[in-house]
This record gives C-alpha cells, sequence and structure tokens, in this order.
C-alpha cells in the first residue's frame, strides 16, 4: 500500500473520530449552553406553611426570575425527608430536579435509618446552603412551664406522663430531646408527626403539650401567646427570639446549627452546580431577600462554593451523627 493512501486513510480515520467524539458530547454541551430550557422541580420535604416550605419559596421566586423558567414547588412530607430525598435522588441528573433538604435529613437518617432506598452521600450532590438556625422547644401554655426546667422538674415527677413531639423519627428535634431525656433521666414518650404544621396545630390545642419544632413557622403563635417558647438549639440567639436563652445557656449543651440545604441528584452537569450555587448565594445575600430570611428566625450563611458545601456538611456530620449515636436512635 503506498504511502499517499495511507495518509489519506488516516485522515479520513481521524475525522470520523472526531465526528463520533463531537456527537457523543454534543448533548452534554448543549444541556449545559442551553440549561434550563424547560420548568424546573424543587422537591420539598415539608407540608405548605411549614419552614422548609417557606424557604424554598423565598429562593424560587427570584431564582426562577433570574433562570427565566418556572420553579415548580413539589411538596412531599413525612418520614423525616426520605421521601422527598428518595424521589430527588432517583430523578435524572439533568438540571431539572433540585431538593431542599433539612439537615437533618442529611446527616441523621443515614446513622439512624437500618436501609435507606439511596445512598446519601453519593446520590444527592450539595449545590447551596439556605439558611441556618436552631430550633425551638415549645409548650402549650397551660402547662405553665416557662423554661427548660420546669419541663426537666414535671417529667421527672410524672415519668410517662408527658408525650413530646416532633416532626419525625429521627428528625434532630427527635434526636434534641431524646438527648435532653438521656441527660436528665426522663421518661417522655415520643410522638412523631408527618408534618410540622399538623404538629403546632396539637400543641396549640393542647392535644400534646411540648415538643420541638422548626424555628420559623411558630413564631407568629409564640408572638400571641398560643404557645410558649422554651429554647432553642444553636450556636447563639436567633433574630426572631433574642429574648429566648439558648439550651446551652439552660445547662443542656447543644451548640449545632441547623440548615436547609439544595442538592441535586448524581449526574447533574458541574456547570448547573455551580451556576445555581452562585446565583442561590447571591438570592440570600441581596437586600430584598436577606431580611426575610432573618424574619423567618434565621441567618444567612457565608457565600460558599458547592464544594465548600459539601466540605461543611462533612464537618457537621461528625457532630450530628455523634449525637445520634449517643442517643442511640438507630434502628434495631
Amino acid at each position: 500500500m503506498n504511502k499517499s493512501l495511507i495518509k489519506r486513510r488516516i485522515v479520513v480515520a481521524s475525522a470520523l473520530l472526531g465526528s463520533l467524539l463531537s456527537s457523543a458530547f454534543a448533548p452534554a454541551l448543549a444541556q449545559g449552553d442551553n440549561w434550563p430550557s424547560k420548568p424546573i422541580r424543587l422537591i420539598v420535604p415539608s407540608a405548605p406553611g411549614a419552614g422548609g416550605d417557606i424557604f424554598a419559596r423565598l429562593i424560587s421566586m427570584p431564582l426562577q426570575n433570574i433562570l427565566k423558567q418556572p420553579i415548580i414547588i413539589d411538596n412531599k412530607p413525612g418520614a423525616n425527608g426520605i421521601i422527598a430525598a428518595d424521589q430527588a435522588a432517583k430523578a435524572s441528573g439533568d438540571g431539572y430536579t433540585l431538593l431542599l433538604a433539612p439537615s437533618s435529613a442529611i446527616l441523621i437518617n443515614p446513622v439512624i435509618q437500618a436501609k435507606l432506598p439511596y445512598d446519601t452521600e453519593k446520590d444527592l450532590i450539595p449545590v447551596a446552603q439556605v439558611g441556618a438556625a436552631g430550633i425551638l422547644l415549645v409548650a402549650n401554655p397551660k402547662t405553665g412551664f416557662k423554661n427548660l426546667a420546669d419541663m426537666v422538674a414535671y417529667a421527672k415527677a410524672n415519668p410517662g406522663k408527658l408525650p413530646y413531639s416532633s416532626w419525625g423519627n429521627g428528625s434532630s428535634g427527635h434526636l434534641a430531646m431524646e438527648g435532653i431525656k438521656a441527660r436528665y433521666g426522663l421518661d417522655m414518650p415520643h410522638v412523631p408527626y408527618k408534618s410540622i404544621p399538623q404538629e403546632v396545630t396539637d400543641l396549640i390545642g393542647n392535644n400534646i403539650s411540648v415538643g420541638f419544632v422548626d424555628i420559623a413557622s411558630p413564631i407568629p403563635h409564640i408572638r400571641e401567646g398560643r404557645l410558649t417558647a422554651l429554647g432553642t438549639t444553636g450556636s447563639q440567639r436567633w433574630p426572631a427570639t433574642q429574648d429566648v436563652p439558648r439550651l446551652t445557656e439552660q445547662g443542656f449543651t447543644f451548640d449545632a446549627d441547623g440548615w436547609y440545604g439544595i442538592f441535586v441528584p448524581k449526574g447533574t452537569p458541574q456547570a448547573i452546580i455551580d451556576r445555581l450555587a452562585t446565583e442561590i448565594n447571591r438570592i440570600q445575600q441581596s437586600p430584598e431577600v436577606r431580611p426575610k430570611i432573618e424574619a423567618q428566625n434565621m441567618i444567612v450563611p457565608p457565600n460558599r462554593t458547592a464544594k465548600q458545601f459539601a466540605d461543611s456538611i462533612k464537618a457537621d456530620a461528625v457532630i450530628w451523627q455523634g449525637l445520634a449515636k449517643t442517643t442511640d436512635l438507630r434502628d434495631k
């Protein structure tokens, strides 16, 4: 075979290979370049009106204006976020499914649940933290409780007769109260609810007398005297409850802060993850949205890249998962 024929075949083969490679990468490139070209689904593991739903709407409204596509809130409450996280984890990683999850769903569920239908670390990719806060220990005013010491004294004098509520097995509220029970030797049965609005309704109605709730949704009821705030978790007093002492100030150390976070299914292009992280951070820091987050009794986290947020989750996991193991909430 002569040299000129060999060269022609090499040229043809190279062109064909280049064409194949171009075709292979074209969808990924087009996806990043054209995204978003249709509505985006934001899965929220809480009922309408609960803390997670409030923050989802605070972020999604300006985000859809920036992205020029509707963001559809899909409320999937129950099982401490497992139902919502499972749907997100099994969705296509094409940038059209987002999950807003509380820290407890990401950090605690993998420790206390014997089997999850997904792998939290592998199937859900961190994008951006949304807010930071603690949680509230509240009581019905008819109890007469004013602080943690009042609740502990009553529970000690009445073993088994002061059940408490949280928004689900494995929630941070469940974890916090089990820690209190272990610390003070209390017998208080746990009553898990499917959603915080249901829980708050029963607390106001005195169907259950005491419980942990999120930091935001009960604020109007506390101000109107329908609920009494006994204490908060976290590293500081929060914007709308500056007069409520932290549990740490009352003798029970619980300094870990909670947060919400935006996650996407595995396989989502990095360009989309980075774009979302940039825009969500910018939205939170904006003069229009920042006061609204603080009005919901949360603080705005510092700007972080998606990788920095992922690294912070690993650090938080050491604290939260250590508490989960200490209180022995794991499925047997």
